[in-house]
């Protein structure tokens, strides 16, 4: 296998030119141009991750076979990239303020037949390269890779098939790995330190445990991740000594009531009502899609404590919940005084264990204590929970990125054992070049998912994050879709875990912030706005 061409960003920056021309020309109307946003925020996006995977496969130390392999992906991944991005605005050029002869053909050999199958072979014979270059971030890998692999997988598919709740068998042991406190500062008995961020940490859990299941491991860290860091943005002394070190410590679980049936990702517009009592707060109005809420003891719920004001999201605020652990698909928890909260686990096609919940307050008194920030903090609910999304978008790239690599990973398995006309389904091609594909993907968004971990820890980082969440997620439906192809018949039968790795790939473009309003809202807003 050789390089192509010497690495460089002439094409990409090409590229990049014309997106800021393109989203320079727009209006910002975040109605009537969606078309055009969306599709610039995935170029945006590719863009960013193939200048990631550039940097990556230029710069870190590697053997000399993986060095190789990963300069012929980037490679590879940038021709595919500047390739899409041509296609994608040649179609109406004026519609970006360009006209045809503004956008370049550039001869783009890396994606030649030829060179995918030998791309292709490399990765079936390497696999995806390790990317973990200290040594205490390898050793945490290791160990949670073998916990994946030893407990998580095991358990996969009966967690599946049979709508189960996620046994002890795998909360028990990842509570005293210290998993939960990840994003809790140590003075808090949580595991970051108190000084810096770690967001490298907590990408590298995350996928090794989407690698065992998505649904049963890989997002058990994602509701303390946002709960740790809203607490922490806008929470009281009292109320982080009070609440993180049981977070820390998965004791009590959480989980976080945001999304309501008639708001979905309109997070500005939630209209749970909480009303003022002596005190504390009523909560009266329903919620979705809220994970984990029956095992959950405490519920970060975002609620509206002000109609009147504008805009919209300077009257919501932010509460804990608190009630009992529950394991069914329906619970009913009733206060002394008459308050109820209900929830009735919503069926999924899949990311199965964790359960997604419909949730209905009735009075539920909430004390003035469990408010975030106290009584400064009623009105600055929506920044509190922006900033712990942050985190929860990264974590979401990362859990694409583990259960991309299974998907990666079960295929080699089975291409490489099972014959067809003659030979291993892995030697054809067509197979290679499948695999040239899959591997260039989990690369290139494994190191944007790098990258955004350093700048979060930088106090940077926010429009990257929704940038590498909306990329991974799209990236590891295509992935497990092809995961799935390349194991024929079987890729669809139960019995096989590429077909659960498909289902569950398909929630990942849906929650943490749902593709369209990333691409139009946030990320396409701030192109159209900065250009």
């Amino acid at each position: 296998m050789g390089i192509m061409n010497k690495l460089d960003f002439d094409y990409l920056e090409e590229m990049q030119k014309l997106v800021h021309r393109a989203a320079g020309s727009l209006a910002g109307d975040l109605d009537g141009e969606q078309i055009q946003l969306y599709e610039l925020a995935f170029c945006q996006a590719q863009i960013s991750a193939a200048q990631a995977l550039q940097r990556r496969a230029t710069d870190t130390p590697q053997d000399a076979d993986t060095h190789l392999l990963m300069q012929t992906a980037a490679n590879y991944y940038q021709a595919e990239v500047v390739s899409n991005i041509a296609h994608r605005l040649s179609q109406h050029p004026q519609s970006y303020g360009l006209a045809a002869n503004d956008i370049p053909h550039l001869p783009q050999p890396e994606l030649a037949p030829g060179v995918m199958a030998e791309l292709g072979a490399a990765f079936v014979e390497l696999g995806i390269p390790d990317d973990i270059e200290v040594e205490e971030q390898r050793l945490i890998r290791n160990t949670f890779h073998e916990f994946s692999d030893e407990v998580v997988q095991p358990l996969a598919e009966e967690i599946h098939r049979q709508d189960l709740a996620i046994p002890d068998a795998i909360l028990t042991p990842l509570k005293s790995m210290g998993c939960f406190g990840l994003s809790v500062p140590q003075r808090y008995g949580g595991l970051k330190p108190d000084d810096t961020e770690d967001s490298r940490m907590m990408v590298i859990v995350t996928e090794e445990l989407s690698r065992g299941s998505l649904g049963a491991a890989g997002s058990l860290i994602t509701r303390p991740e946002i709960m740790a860091r809203a607490i922490l943005e806008g929470g009281t002394e009292e109320q982080k000594l009070r609440w993180l070190p049981g977070l820390a410590t998965g004791d009590p679980l959480c989980a976080i009531s945001v999304t309501e049936p008639n708001t979905g990702s309109d997070v500005a517009n939630v209209s749970l009502k909480a009303t003022k009592t002596s005190g504390g707060w009523l909560l009266n109005g329903g919620k979705t899609w809220c994970t984990f809420a029956g095992k959950a003891g405490q519920l970060l719920v975002l609620a509206r404590t002000n109609s009147k004001i504008q805009p919209p999201h300077k009257g919501l605020s932010l509460f804990v919940v608190e009630k009992p652990s529950e394991n069914g698909h329906d619970f009913v928890f009733t206060q002394p005084g008459g308050g109820q909260v209900t929830g009735r686990a919503i069926a999924t096609l899949g990311y199965r264990g964790m359960h997604s919940y419909e949730m209905f307050y009735d009075d539920f008194f909430v004390p003035d204590e469990n408010l975030i920030g106290g009584p400064a903090g009623e009105g600055k609910g929506f920044y509190f929970t922006m900033r712990g999304f942050m985190g929860g978008r990264l974590q979401t790239a990362a859990r694409a990125c583990g259960l991309m690599r299974a998907a990666f990973e079960e295929s080699q398995r089975y291409t490489l054992q099972r014959q067809v006309f003659g030979k291993p389904v892995a030697q054809y091609p067509l197979s290679a070049a499948k695999f040239a594909k899959m591997g260039a993907y989990i690369c290139a968004c494994k190191a944007f998912t790098a990258e955004v971990a350093d700048l979060m820890d930088a106090g940077q980082g926010a429009m990257e994050a929704s940038l590498v969440k909306l990329l991974a997620c799209r990236a590891a439906e295509w992935v497990t879709r092809e995961a799935l192809q390349l194991h024929g018949g079987m890729g669809y039968a139960e019995e096989s875990a590429v077909s659960r790795y498909f289902a569950d790939a398909r929630v990942l473009s849906i929650f943490e912030g749902a593709e369209e309003t990333l691409a139009i809202r946030v990320i396409g807003k701030a192109l159209a706005s900065a250009h």
